[in-house]
């Protein structure tokens, strides 16, 4: 099962069409917290928010996390030590007030377990890769690297 989340704050729809056609090719099973009332993704199994206890538990059957490119997505990747596959939303495509999300992505992209789509077809490609890398303790254990990476992403703000 993969386990794919918007935030809490905004629906995401080109993530969702992009899941949605994704599953219903592959057949994969896909678990979607979507911020919204149900919509049009019949390939997915879609809620409009997960409380956090059972989001944790999605978390621990998953095989993937998708997500948008938001912290707290990061951090439950890495607490789950499985692989995160972040698409960021974009500013140019009214999906959020900044482009904070791709500064995000780009900030954490080098990071092992974090895989970044850019587009629908990195997000297909990525989805249906076997063995994707998980994050590891080497992702977020070693001190240097990590503030190194977080005092870029917040110099570029």
């Amino acid at each position: 099962m993969i386990l794919a989340t918007v935030g809490t704050q905004l629906p995401f729809p080109r993530l969702l069409e992009s899941l949605d056609r994704i599953a219903g090719r592959s057949g994969l099973h896909i678990v979607a917290q979507i911020c919204q009332a149900p919509g049009p993704y019949p390939h997915l199994e879609q809620h409009a928010f997960i409380e956090p206890a059972r989001f944790d538990a999605l978390l621990s059957e998953a095989s993937v996390l998708i997500g948008h490119a938001g912290i707290g997505t990061i951090f439950a990747a890495a607490r789950s030590r499985i692989p995160l596959i972040l698409f960021p939303r974009q500013f140019a495509l009214n999906e959020h007030r900044n482009d904070h999300q791709m500064a995000t992505a780009r900030a954490f992209e080098d990071r092992p377990g974090i895989h970044v789509a850019w587009t629908d077809n990195d997000l297909e490609r990525l989805v249906l890769t076997p063995g994707l890398e998980p994050m590891g303790e080497d992702s977020w254990t070693q001190r240097e690297p990590l503030l190194a990476t977080l005092r870029a992403f917040f110099a570029s703000l």
